[in-house]
Parts: structure tokens; sequence; C-alpha cells
């Protein structure tokens, strides 16, 4: 179900969209799991629990030290993002800012995936989330977030 609601039209340029946040007791469970003793296995059962949450999965690639796994994890939550993106209205174009609090779980996994990516050589597909990036958020890549 889409929500027109959640994109603001500009004169300035392109529509934005912006994500809902998560929850805050999936935040808080998060964070929680993120402290815990052997955070992989509780992040993971976060992320088990609402597994459309973009934030989980960037959480859970950021606990994982195997460079092929963090690339899986940050591509499901890249495409969970896409899924949500659209079923807030986004048609494939327009701005969806690192500013924007709902928005940075989607955008921590396209850079996560970006970086992965060149970690396993994978250039063509480090060039394609570096341009898309800047194309959701003109302002840059933030470093941390």
């Amino acid at each position: 179900m889409s929500d027109s609601s959640r994109i603001e039209l500009s004169a300035a340029g392109p529509p934005e969209t912006r994500l809902p946040g998560p929850k805050p007791e999936f935040r808080h469970r998060l964070r929680q799991a993120l402290e815990g003793s052997d955070p992989r296995t509780a992040v993971s059962a976060v992320v088990a629990s609402d597994p459309r949450e973009c934030l989980g999965w960037a959480s859970l690639a950021s606990v994982t030290d195997e460079p092929m796994a963090r690339y899986a994890f940050h591509r499901v939550g890249y495409h969970r993002g896409l899924d949500s993106l659209r079923a807030n209205g986004w048609k494939g174009s327009g701005f969806v800012r690192w500013s924007h609090e709902g928005n940075t779980g989607f955008l921590r996994c396209l850079r996560g995936l970006m970086n992965d990516a060149l970690a396993i050589g994978e250039h063509d597909e480090h060039e394609r989330c570096r341009l898309f990036l800047l194309q959701l958020d003109p302002s840059g890549i933030p470093t941390d977030s």
C-alpha cells in the first residue's frame, strides 16, 4: 500500500522520498543486541523478528567479519529497502537523503554494498552503487552513519 504523503515535491528538483524509521522497540532490541556478548547471534535474532527493516541488515553486516557474508547481508537490506521505497511512493528516481533518519538503514546497506563490492573485486558494482548513492543524495556519501 502506497502512502504518497511520504513524497515531497519541490520546485527545486526531483521529489524526495522519506522512509518511516524503525519502531522504537526494534531500535531498543537492536541496540541491546549490538551491546551483548554475542552480537552476531543476537542481531540475527532481531533481524529475524522484522526482516523488512534495513537497519537490522546493516547492523548484522557490521558485526560480521566474513566479506561475502557482509556483502550478502548488505544486498538483502538493499533489496528490502527498494521494496520499502516503492511501497512509499518512490518511482525509481528522486532523492532519498541521508538527513532523514528513516532513510539511513537503506542507505547504509547501499553504501555497505558499494564498499563490499570493492573489497571482493567487483569494481563495476562498486561504481554503480556509488553513482546511485550520489543520485539519491547529491550532498555526498558519509563515511559514518
